[in-house]
C-alpha cells in the first residue's frame, strides 16, 4: 500500500461530511434520553418529577431502548455485510431520524417508550455500518485511520449540540407554535420536551441530499460481483481465530457502556436535582410536589370511576395551578442538568481528540486503551464518592473528566474493531461486540444503579434520592472501570489491516 495520501477529492470530502453527520446526530438522538426522560416520563406517568416511578422508569428506559437497539443492531451488522454499507447506513439514519418525531406527539407511556426504542435501533445500526464503510472507502492507512479519528469526534458535537439547544428551548419554547403537539400537564402548553425531540428529523434533510453522490464500499462491491465475498456468520465470529477477539472486544464495550449508562447518563437525569446549590430548590419543590402527587391520586381515583368533567374540574385546576409553581424551579434545575451535560460532552468531545492525536502518533493499540483506563479507576470514585457532595465547579470538571476517559474509549473501539474482523465480517463483528457486548449488556447498568444498588443504600424504592443515585453510580463505575483494566491487559494488537478473507 502506498503510504503517500493523495490529495482529497470531492467525492471524499463529501464521504467525510456525511460520515460525520451520521455520528454527530447519533449522539445527538441518544442524548435527548436524559434530557427529556424525566419530564416525559413524569407527564406520561401523571406523578411529580421526583416520584420513585420516574427514578425506576429513567433506568427502565435507558436499559429497554439500549437492549432493543443491540437486538437489532446485532442483526444490522448482519446486513450491513449482506447488503452493503452505505444501503444499511442511510436505511438506519431515516429511520432515527423520523422516531424522535413521532415520540413528541406521544400520548401515552407505551407510545413513547416505542419511539425511542426505534431511535435506539437506528443509531445502533447506523454506528456500525458507517465506521464499517469509512473503514473501507479510505484505501490509505494513515488516510483511514485519521479520518476515523476525526468523524468520531463529531460524535461528541453532537452531545454539545443537543445540550445547547435544549438550553435555547428552555429560554424560548413558551414563544414557539405548538406544531399540533400535545398540551402539558394542566392544559398548559407543548412541554419543552416534545419540542427537542422535533429537532430530531435534522439529520434526515442533508443525508438525503448527499447520499446519491457518494459511493458504496469498493472492495465490498468489487468482491460481492466477482463472487468472492463470503457470507456473513453469527458462528464464524467464534472460529478458533476469531473466538478470543469476539468475546474480549464484547466485554471491553460492555464495560465502556456499562460506565456510560450506570454512571454519566443517570448523573444528568437523577444525579443533578441533588447537588448541593440546588438544595434551596428542593426545600421549596418538596411540598408541591407532595401535593401533585396528592393531587394525581385523586384525579386518578376520579377517572377510575368515571366521573365527568364538572367533578374532575376543581381537581384539574389545583393541579395546573401547582404545576405553574413548581415550573420556573424545575426550569433551575432543568438549567443546572444542562450544565452538567454540557462538561460531560466537552469532556467527551476533547476525549475523542485526545485519541484522535494519540493514532498520529502511532502508540500500540493496547496501550492506547490503557492511557484511558488507569486514569479512569482513579477519577469516578473520586467525582462520585467525593466531589459530588461539594459540588460547584469542582464537581464539573470532575464530570468532565469521566467524559473524557469514557468516551475516548467508545472512539477506541471504532477505529479498533474494523481491524480485527475480516472484511466479510466486519460489520458482524462489530455489531457483535458494540450491540451484544455494549448495548445489550453494557447499558443494563442503568438498571443496575437505579433499580438494584440505589435502593438497597436507600433502604427502599421509596426513599430513594439523588445522593443515593450518586452512591450507586460510584460503585456501579468503578467496578466496571477495573474490570475493563483487567480484560484489557488480554486484548490483542492488530495482525494487519482488516479486510483480508
Amino acid at each position: 500500500m502506498n503510504s503517500t495520501a493523495k490529495p482529497f477529492s470531492v467525492t471524499q470530502w463529501l464521504i467525510v461530511t456525511v460520515a460525520a453527520i451520521g455520528f454527530l446526530f447519533d449522539t445527538y438522538e441518544l442524548l435527548m434520553t436524559p434530557l427529556v426522560a424525566p419530564a416525559a416520563l413524569a407527564e406520561l406517568l401523571k406523578v411529580p418529577q421526583n416520584n420513585p416511578l420516574v427514578t425506576a422508569w429513567v433506568g427502565k428506559l435507558l436499559w429497554i431502548t439500549a437492549l432493543s437497539g443491540g437486538v437489532f443492531g446485532l442483526l444490522g451488522g448482519w446486513l450491513t455485510d449482506k447488503l452493503g454499507r452505505k444501503t444499511v447506513m442511510a436505511a438506519a439514519i431515516f429511520v432515527y431520524s423520523f422516531s424522535p418525531v413521532a415520540a413528541a406527539f406521544s400520548k401515552s407511556l407505551e407510545v413513547f417508550v416505542l419511539f425511542r426504542c426505534t431511535t435506539f435501533i437506528g443509531v445502533c445500526v447506523e454506528f456500525v455500518a458507517a465506521i464499517t464503510w469509512l473503514a473501507e472507502v479510505f484505501e490509505d492507512k494513515k488516510q483511514k485511520e485519521r479520518w476515523l479519528g476525526i468523524t468520531q469526534a463529531f460524535a461528541s458535537l453532537g452531545g454539545v449540540c443537543v445540550t445547547a439547544v435544549s438550553a435555547w428551548l428552555l429560554a424560548h419554547a413558551a414563544t414557539l407554535p405548538a406544531f399540533g403537539l400535545p398540551a402539558g400537564l394542566g392544559g398548559a402548553g407543548p412541554s419543552n420536551w416534545r419540542y427537542l425531540l422535533l429537532t430530531g428529523m435534522l439529520p434526515a434533510i442533508p443525508i438525503a441530499l448527499l447520499l446519491p453522490f457518494v459511493p458504496e464500499s469498493r472492495v465490498w462491491k468489487e468482491r460481492r460481483a466477482a463472487g468472492t465475498l463470503k457470507r456473513p456468520s453469527f458462528g464464524a465470529l467464534f472460529s478458533p481465530e476469531l473466538r478470543r477477539i469476539t468475546l474480549l472486544t464484547a466485554a471491553l464495550s460492555a464495560c465502556a457502556y456499562g460506565i456510560a449508562f450506570g454512571a454519566l447518563q443517570v448523573t444528568v437525569a437523577r444525579v443533578t436535582p441533588g447537588l448541593p446549590e440546588l438544595s434551596a430548590q428542593a426545600k421549596e419543590l418538596a411540598p408541591l410536589r407532595k401535593e401533585a402527587e396528592t393531587l394525581n391520586r385523586q384525579l386518578l381515583a376520579l377517572l377510575e370511576k368515571d366521573a365527568d368533567a364538572a367533578e374532575q374540574k376543581p381537581v384539574r385546576d389545583l393541579i395546573r395551578e401547582n404545576f405553574f409553581k413548581q415550573k420556573p424551579l424545575n426550569e433551575q434545575v432543568q438549567k443546572a442538568s444542562n450544565q452538567v451535560q454540557w462538561f460531560q460532552e466537552m469532556g467527551g468531545l476533547a476525549g475523542r481528540i485526545a485519541l484522535a492525536l494519540l493514532l498520529f502518533v502511532g502508540i500500540a493499540r493496547r496501550s492506547l486503551l490503557r492511557v484511558f483506563q488507569f486514569p479512569a479507576v482513579v477519577v469516578l470514585p473520586a467525582t462520585y464518592f467525593l466531589l459530588f457532595n461539594k459540588g460547584g465547579d469542582v464537581f464539573l470538571w470532575a464530570y468532565a473528566a469521566c467524559g473524557f476517559l469514557t468516551v475516548a474509549q467508545f472512539s477506541y473501539f471504532g477505529e479498533y474493531l474494523p481491524k480485527v474482523f475480516p472484511l466479510h465480517l466486519r460489520g458482524t463483528g462489530g455489531s457483535f461486540a458494540t450491540n451484544v457486548g455494549g448495548r445489550m449488556i453494557g447499558t443494563s447498568a442503568s438498571l443496575l444503579t437505579t433499580v438494584v444498588i440505589a435502593p438497597m443504600i436507600a433502604g427502599s424504592v421509596e426513599a430513594v434520592r439523588p445522593m443515593h443515585i450518586a452512591q450507586a453510580a460510584g460503585w456501579v463505575a468503578t467496578s466496571i472501570a477495573i474490570l475493563a483494566l483487567v480484560l484489557g491487559l488480554f486484548l490483542p494488537e492488530p495482525k494487519q489491516e482488516g479486510g483480508t478473507e
